[in-house]
């Protein structure tokens, strides 16, 4: 426990499980002073919590008689904004497990069972890639329903929509729930096309578990799969560039779904397909190591274009500003007359 409000909600659940708790005691678990387990207590009764104290030897800090916090009560949206909010924030390295653990174990417990097994799914069947950015959420209903089948390896019967915004229903086994690069995909075996296929969630207008089951292939990785599949996906121009740094750290500024990366003796060679040779030109630009040029030779018309507009906007000069205009004779040296502007 490091922040203090964490340690607020720890002493209101501590105060909770125990009639009474002395003040050392309290300090103690909370991993701090008596001092400030006597502010933390002010906080609470701020808050209307009734924190009472008891001095003397068997004293100690106790909450009212009688009293209880009022049911947590959410929404399926609102939980399960908090699950994955929880969960990201341990994935992504911005929280503890022991503390995630703990702030879900205490949401689980005022949760309804209806949502308790839902969003257990979710917390064990969904994966984030190391390219994580903020994204737009897909319908909660369809979230839920998609982790549940993945967990419980059932098959699931979803309604699809393709970029072309054709229309299909297909089985699915549900192997699974990928957030990338702001947003959610479903890796699964596809019955209508007997393949293993990547599903944007955001298209899937229907999930319905089916009566089957299946077995996921061992040692599968949803991740590696969409992030190389993804790599994969046919673009207009094949790009070649050779990197003149560490693989290591290459490797963290671009991800597998960006290019393939392969470390040989003059750098890391780096393959990717880009639709556009300036946004590749911008990326290239924004890394801190040289690079050498492969192909296509329209990649370096387009960085020497990047170029001229860096080069330009270095040389421009700012616009002058119009001189501000003179206060009337007298107005400024008039401290007590008010400034005409306000």
């Amino acid at each position: 426990m490091s922040h203090p409000l964490t340690r607020v909600l720890t002493l209101l659940e501590l105060l909770q499980s125990h009639p009474t708790l002395s003040g050392a005691e309290l300090a103690k678990r909370l991993g701090t002073d008596v001092r400030t387990v006597r502010r933390y207590t002010a906080h609470l009764r701020d808050l209307g919590v009734p924190v009472e104290a008891e001095r003397g030897r068997y004293g100690g800090y106790r909450l009212a008689r009688g009293y209880r916090m009022p049911p947590l009560v959410l929404t399926n949206d609102e939980a399960l904004a908090v699950v994955l909010g929880l969960v990201a924030a341990e994935r992504v390295g911005m929280g503890t497990t022991v503390a995630t653990a703990g702030a879900l174990a205490k949401i689980e417990r005022v949760l309804p069972q209806a949502l308790r097994e839902p969003l257990a799914a979710i917390r064990e069947s969904l994966a984030f890639t190391a390219n994580t950015v903020i994204g737009q959420a897909p319908g909660t209903g369809i979230l839920l329903a998609l982790a549940q089948a993945t967990r419980s390896r059932t098959t699931v019967n979803i309604g699809y929509q393709s970029w072309r915004r054709q229309s299909t229903e297909r089985d699915v086994d549900p192997y699974g729930v990928v957030f990338h690069n702001g947003r959610w995909y479903l890796v699964g075996h596809d019955h209508l096309r007997n393949t293993l296929r990547t599903f944007r969630v955001d298209r899937i207008e229907s999930a319905t578990p089916q009566a089957g089951d299946f077995t996921v292939p061992e040692n599968f990785d949803a991740v590696a799969h969409l992030t190389a599949a993804l790599a994969q996906v046919p673009y207009r121009w094949q790009v070649e560039v050779t990197i003149h740094g560490p693989v290591d750290e290459i490797a963290r500024r671009l991800p597998r779904s960006v290019a393939t990366l392969t470390a040989d003796t003059t750098g890391v060679l780096m393959r990717a397909r880009a639709e556009r040779l300036d946004g590749m030109a911008h990326l290239l630009a924004s890394l801190q190591w040289p690079f050498t040029i492969h192909h296509p030779t329209e990649l370096r018309h387009a960085l020497k274009a990047l170029a001229e507009q860096l080069a330009a906007a270095a040389e421009r000069e700012p616009a002058e500003r119009s001189p501000r205009p003179e206060a009337p004779a007298g107005l400024a040296k008039d401290p007590d007359r008010q400034d005409v502007r306000r």
